[in-house]
């Protein structure tokens, strides 16, 4: 076997192509859109401004077997003064021989580097899809979650990884009448003079930059958090752009200074299931038809200044959300990520209905 890096666009496409060999048959694997995949793994997306990827594949026999991306990433360095890389973009076939020699190659660049540990998967980080899927396999992942075959576990942990941390994902049927736990504390933020209102396309590159600042804001103190960029953002107002419903990604003020935010996304991966990773004329076609038919939603971001926190204004949020799901047909939400010891967000959507389905893990290994 040989780990050998990535040094050409036939290295970059046989990169892309190993999980459609890997997932073969798998009902449940949805694979990603492959421009969006060569954009980030050739460094073109903002995030790349303050980050470094080094990609590698394992070959066998002359086979391709594995592959990993070694990610730098000085904005979290810069934030948290803590000397960690991270891997991500990890598969490999059912071999710990693999497994572990791809772990080595990320974190022999990465020690270059001066750093001591890695963590991982992160798809490149903190901010974008995250973490090993360890149980929830009897169906696929919700719009931007990841997916992964059961075995990947034993193979990191066969490695000498071990956890650093645990995500969750809720799914909870949407209420078609407000339970007390919501209707209360809504009509209370409104007494206070709380205001919810749509995400205003018109303007959505302005707005974009609010629910950055309420995110920075609102995710400091998370584990593993990275403040997100202002260019960070206009890339996410481009790609999304077409995919929002302004009635479900709001944002809360109070005397017209916001506050808070909340954005649902209907689960798009049940469209692009079928578009097989391209997003031609064709598979334009496809979408358009299948999106219609998408009855589940994600909750993608939530998000408080601590200052306003316990008033109410997530309950006003999911009050507003939840009507307007009703509204547009759909059924089921799932609210995800939540970090396993988040015990606020954990006890409020246990409340909201919410049931545990699915485990991420994200993963440390000393380098």
């Amino acid at each position: 076997m040989e780990i050998i890096p990535v040094t050409g666009k036939r290295d970059l496409q046989t990169f892309l192509d190993l999980p459609y060999r890997i997932y073969r048959g798998d009902p449940h694997w949805v694979p990603p859109l492959l421009f969006e995949q060569r954009q980030l793994l050739t460094g073109q997306h903002p995030f790349f401004e303050k980050a470094e990827i080094r990609l590698f594949l394992a070959k066998q026999g002359g086979e391709v077997v594995g592959r990993i991306a070694a990610i730098l990433d000085h904005q979290f360095l810069e934030t948290h003064q803590e000397p960690y890389g991270f891997f991500g973009f990890f598969e490999c076939l059912d071999d710990a021989t693999v497994a572990k020699g791809l772990l080595g190659a990320a974190g022999e660049f990465l020690k270059g580097k001066g750093m001591w540990a890695i963590r991982g998967p992160v798809n490149p980080s903190m901010n974008a899809p995250c973490g090993l899927l360890i149980e929830g396999f009897t169906s696929a992942p919700a719009f931007l979650m990841p997916y992964n075959p059961p075995g990947y576990q034993e193979l990191l942990e066969d490695a000498g990884c071990r956890k650093a941390k645990d995500l969750l994902a809720y799914i909870l049927r949407i209420w078609t009448e407000d339970p007390p736990m919501v209707l209360r504390p809504a009509e209370e933020a409104r007494r206070r003079g709380i205001h919810v209102r749509p995400v205003n396309m018109k303007r959505l590159s302005d707005e974009i930059q609010i629910f950055r600042e309420l995110f920075n804001a609102a995710w400091e103190r998370n584990w593993g958090f990275t403040p997100m960029s202002r260019s960070e953002a206009q890339w996410m107002a481009k790609q999304l752009k077409p995919l929002i419903i302004p009635s479900i990604t709001l944002i809360a003020e109070a005397e017209g200074s916001p506050i808070g935010f909340l954005m649902l996304l209907p689960d798009y991966n049940q469209a692009l299931r079928h578009l097989n990773g391209r997003m031609g004329p064709l598979g334009l076609l496809k979408f358009i038809w299948y999106r219609r038919r998408i009855r589940d939603a994600r909750l993608l971001l939530l998000g408080i200044k601590p200052e306003y926190r316990s008033k109410g204004i997530d309950a006003l949020l999911f009050q507003i959300a939840a009507r307007a799901l009703i509204k547009n047909g759909f059924i089921m939400a799932e609210i995800s990520w939540v970090l396993e010891d988040n015990w606020t967000v954990l006890r409020m959507t246990k409340r909201l209905g919410g049931t545990p389905y699915k485990r991420y893990r994200i993963y440390e290994l000393p380098i």
